[in-house]
């Protein structure tokens, strides 16, 4: 294709030119009146696959977790300001993770804005907090410009959501347009002086360690993380969700610092002189609630965007560079010290947690089991709930990029993530953890993943209530439950009644037998793993824990 040219068509088949153009394969959309020109336009074609939805919250969800597991822009359509604030919570879940995401939303015709049309919503005034930019076309002429930009930023510097708002009429129009090469991602590398700084840092620390966030996997410098980590004998950290960054096998790799983090690798964080923060933005959760970075430790941190470093911790080195091209200069760099010997304190920390034998819950056999059961290339995605820390707790992820979860803990994300993944790589088992209470939340994209041919196993912990909030109540307010418990439901019937696979189970051998079969249906699977009568409602925490930390 040329990079530059010239076609006479409508707006809604320049929108589509322009996905092509940017090579996108999938589009995730509830269908809309307000954006059928688009919709017309895909027929027409073979190379973008629509994907058709259930709800827009599981859509966005969806692309995002395509984006994630893929590492191009999810795209995902939706019509005007009702399937806009239904897609609002996958906009931010991709905002608070760095995901590119382009999201089309229909509008209203153009001489109808500012009169309260029918699912009018302002979408650069209701969405400023929640995406990277918004953009409204108002003139088919400059689809092409427009729509590419959207690309462009959705995947450049820190990524994020972009928003672009397509008024009805505006679709139909035709123009003369004029077309540009795909987005480019530009991949900055460290200066000669920031690399020099950077060694003399180093060089000074008798206990650095490195703490790792999303902008190594958004620039493929998983390897280039290895061999730095390898080459200095330095620890390496992951952020809040970002545990799939090197295999946790790994020699370098001592824990995951987020909600619930081991007390031990937060004092050996503590005891480091130095902080090498890698495409982190060092949010809440990492940072443990902004308190982990001390006035004492020295900081260098890098990242591809200049306006997250130094957003919460000043540095004594700011670096602003793509973290591969960052990486492999500072193991090119002349440093013959190691540090092997508080690297092996720190090892031997997390070997001891990881060791540790789990509680007797139900919990604690699920979640060993698909250690031992699933194959190394199986790919995972997490909802929000507290099963999650029996999760962080007991498995240690085999490879890189082999966990998806939303760093802003949205319930709701699991299975339509697990189902947009599987998407991009058919080949790989997908495996979707969730409560019930986030799992009810978007369990009607199981029919989705039925008819698009994309299986995925759903583990259900259901507990028949939100967990979470029910541990925070007991820790602040104990023995007062109100609003956190639910009904009962069977998981396994409704997944029936949507053309899939449901089991209920009771014991850990009941799930070990029911896991082996579903690996071999290649069928979508819902588990129902029965949790209503444990005491636990986090990791090695019973509700009376709970009340006790409150009393003591």
């Amino acid at each position: 294709m040329k990079t530059r040219y010239q076609k006479t068509m409508s707006g809604g088949e320049a929108v589509v030119e322009c996905m092509q153009i940017e090579g996108v394969e999938h589009v995730f959309t509830v269908p809309g009146e307000s954006f059928l020109a688009v919709l017309d336009a895909l027929e027409h074609q073979t190379s973008i696959r629509l994907v058709v939805n259930r709800h827009e919250g599981g859509a966005g969800f969806m692309g995002e977790g395509y984006a994630k597991a893929s590492g191009k822009p999810g795209v995902v359509m939706a019509t005007r300001g009702v399937g806009a604030t239904n897609a609002s919570i996958a906009i931010h879940t991709a905002y608070q993770d760095s995901t590119p995401l382009v999201v089309f939303l229909g509008q209203v015709q153009r001489e109808f804005r500012g009169r309260e049309g029918f699912q009018e919503v302002d979408f650069d005034r209701g969405f400023h907090d929640l995406a990277k930019d918004t953009i409204e076309i108002t003139d088919a002429q400059r689809v092409p410009e427009l729509v590419q930009k959207a690309f462009r930023v959705a995947q450049t510097g820190r990524p994020g959501p972009v928003l672009v708002s397509l008024p009805e009429d505006m679709l139909k129009d035709e123009a003369l347009m004029t077309f540009g090469p795909a987005a480019h991602k530009p991949k900055p590398a460290p200066s000669k002086e920031e690399t020099d700084k950077f060694r003399e840092l180093l060089q000074q620390s008798k206990r650095p360690v490195v703490i790792a966030g999303g902008g190594v996997q958004l620039s493929g410098a998983e390897e280039a993380l290895r061999l730095f980590a390898e080459k200095y004998s330095i620890p390496v950290i992951a952020g809040f969700r970002r545990q799939d960054l090197i295999d946790n096998h790994h020699p370098n790799y001592v824990g995951h610092m987020g909600l619930g983090a081991a007390r031990s690798l937060v004092k050996h964080f503590q005891e480091a002189d130095l902080v090498i923060a890698l495409g982190t933005r060092l949010s809440e959760a990492t940072s443990q609630d902004y308190t982990l970075v001390g006035w004492e430790q020295s900081l260098i941190h890098v990242d591809v965007d200049p306006n997250t470093i130094g957003k919460v911790y000043a540095p004594n080195l700011g670096i602003v560079a793509d973290l591969k091209m960052a990486l492999e200069a500072f193991t090119e760099m002349i440093c013959n010290q190691t540090w092997e010997e508080w690297l092996q304190t720190c090892k031997r920390s997390f070997d001891r947690i990881v060791e540790k034998p789990g509680d007797d819950s139900i919990y604690t056999s699920v979640v060993e089991t698909l250690y031992n059961r699933l194959p190394e290339e199986a790919l995972l995605t997490n909802d929000a709930g507290n099963y999650a820390t029996w999760v962080n707790g007991l498995f240690r992820l085999k490879r890189p990029n082999s966990f998806i979860g939303p760093a802003n803990g949205a319930m709701g994300y699991g299975l339509p993530a697990a189902v947009g993944a599987k998407l991009f790589a058919p080949e790989r088992p997908v495996v979707a953890l969730c409560g019930d209470g986030g799992f009810m939340m978007t369990m009607q994209e199981i029919e989705t993943s039925i008819r698009e041919e994309a299986p995925v196993i759903c583990i259900v912990f259901n507990n028949r209530m939100y967990g979470t909030i029910r541990m925070h109540q007991e820790m602040h307010y104990p023995e007062k439950v109100i609003g956190t418990d639910l009904g009962t439901v069977d998981f396994a019937k409704m997944a029936e009644a949507m053309g899939a696979n449901g089991y209920t189970v009771e014991t850990g051998e009941g799930f070990r037998t029911t896991l082996e079969n579903a690996l071999l249906s290649g069928k979508t699977t819902v588990i129902d793993v029965k949790c209503d009568d444990e005491p636990y409602v986090a990791y090695r925490k019973t509700i009376d824990d709970m009340r006790k930390t409150f009393r003591s």
